[in-house]
């Protein structure tokens, strides 16, 4: 369209443009007060009171810009027409004072009335985003009022559990807990109706066609404007491809503990196989010690068997824990590493002050200590010396019993900007292999065993080294998730 358009036109446009609105709806404001002032003669007597509410009107639902137009347009209405003289410009003293206070108050009130509204708006806007953020979230998040009853279910909790909104609002959150750990979801009701916090934690749930997922769980009170607990909201997120991973790890290290071993096992079997070939040599060129012989070779070969039995124990996977002996076990893999042990010329020394046993896996109390005697090994020089504990203990932290296992070598130590990497996947210190698990895997072990381990060393003086120590109470605490 061309400038030349005529104004009738501009006007048009004008009126259609959105930001006119708000200023029309002001000048209706200020209309709409000075009508009721001309149409109710009672209340003459106070004409600023319309006027301001008119002014709050506009600030409230029309803004700060036309609220001040509605505050000018309101003075020039109290001057013009309310205030004597009507009809003229014209004003005393003191109603020029109760102008000029109109319009401050008019200002203040509709500063204010934006802040509020802006207040409001941004409140709700939250409200709207954290809505939105909880809908669309990956991760499972609901919520339960006091009794456990669960009032709100995301988009994740559905992908997760399997139940639809529909189904789960209104229902027990025990629902969600497989029968086994029921206990454990009350407890967490009870913690928190006293107004205590759930950390995050590993567990299980339940889905809906019966099959059990490991999650983080983190749970935390709701509480209302007052501060009372009014339910609770629970976070869950779904771990199984990292427990899947963490898995797939574990059994790749197994498998190169396996390896690992093969140079060892190999040495121990060779020399009781080449004294069975010695002795049937000799039953046979002398048949009257023939049975002394035969009597020396079934020793051998048993211990041929009981070295493949000790192998195997490493990579056979147990379905649940069974009762071991640490001590035992100990001297296994003493007996399985001792051609290297005497090849660096290495003193050992044994401790055992107990014969008790514990609940475990056997495969995997073998790879942990395997983990530790090798590292102590590779550590030392020639001519070093190992100092193996399996004695009763408690756990320092909550003073359970169990067994305290202690592995200590004469090494060159770990430096202190290492010491508390250790544990971490991928990282070692050692410059000419090792592939930084073995220890990620021990810590996991123990945790699954419910025990700890705390390591410390020293890297300088002539009493350099390092001491692993290991406590595994009696009974079986921990679960494969947990």
């Amino acid at each position: 369209m061309s400038n030349d358009q005529p104004n009738p036109m501009r006007w048009i446009a004008a009126l259609r443009h959105p930001n006119f609105l708000p200023y029309a709806g002001a000048v209706l404001a200020v209309w709409l007060a000075l009508s009721i002032w001309i149409l109710s003669p009672v209340l003459h007597r106070e004409p600023f009171a319309f006027f301001l509410a008119a002014v709050v009107i506009a600030a409230r639902f029309f803004g700060f810009g036309p609220a001040l137009l509605c505050s000018f347009l309101s003075a020039a209405c109290l001057d013009f027409i309310v205030l004597p003289p009507r009809f003229a410009f014209s004003l005393s003293g003191a109603d020029l004072e109760k102008l000029f206070v109109f319009l401050a108050m008019a200002v203040l009130v509709s500063s204010l009335a934006r802040q509020k509204t802006q207040a409001e708006s941004r409140a709700e806007r939250t409200v709207r985003e954290m809505a939105a953020i909880v809908e669309c979230s990956d991760d499972a998040i609901f919520s339960t009022d006091r009794e456990g009853v669960i009032t709100s279910w995301n988009r994740g909790a559905e992908r997760l559990y399997g139940y639809s909104a529909e189904e789960a609002v209104g229902s027990p959150v025990l629902l969600l807990s497989p029968p086994e750990r029921r206990a454990e979801s009350g407890r967490n009701i009870v913690v928190l109706s006293q107004g205590g916090h759930v950390e995050s934690h590993q567990t299980e749930r339940m889905r809906k066609d019966g099959t059990l997922v490991p999650i983080v769980l983190t749970v935390s009170p709701l509480r209302n404007a007052k501060g009372g607990i009014v339910g609770a909201s629970a976070i869950a997120r779904d771990i199984s491809a990292l427990k899947q991973s963490e898995e797939a790890i574990r059994r790749s290290e197994k498998l190169a503990t396996a390896g690992r071993l093969a140079a060892s096992v190999a040495h121990e079997i060779n020399n009781p196989l080449e004294a069975v070939l010695n002795l049937l040599y000799l039953a046979r060129n002398d048949p009257g010690r023939a049975e002394q012989y035969l009597s020396m070779a079934e020793d051998e070969v048993n211990r041929v068997a009981r070295l493949a039995q000790q192998t195997l124990g490493f990579v056979r996977d147990t379905k649940g824990p069974s009762r071991l002996n640490p001590a035992k076990i100990m001297d296994e893999i003493l007996l399985l590493y001792s051609s290297k042990l005497e090849s660096k010329r290495i003193l050992i020394s044994r401790r055992y002050r107990t014969s008790c046993e514990i609940d475990g896996y056997s495969g995997e109390l073998r790879q942990l200590l395997m983990n530790l005697l090798v590292n102590a090994v590779d550590a030392m020089d020639r001519g070093g010396s190992l100092q193996v504990r399996v004695e009763a203990g408690r756990d320092w932290s909550d003073g359970r019993e169990g067994v305290r296992i202690t592995v200590a070598d004469s090494g060159t130590g770990i430096p202190s900007e290492s010491l508390g990497r250790i544990f971490e996947p991928f990282y070692t210190t050692k410059k000419d292999g090792g592939t930084g698990m073995g220890l990620w895997v021990s810590r996991g072990i123990v945790q699954k065993h419910g025990g700890s381990i705390r390591v410390r060393s020293r890297v300088n003086g002539d009493r350099s080294g390092t001491v692993f120590s290991v406590f595994l109470p009696y009974e079986q605490t921990a679960s494969r998730v947990a």
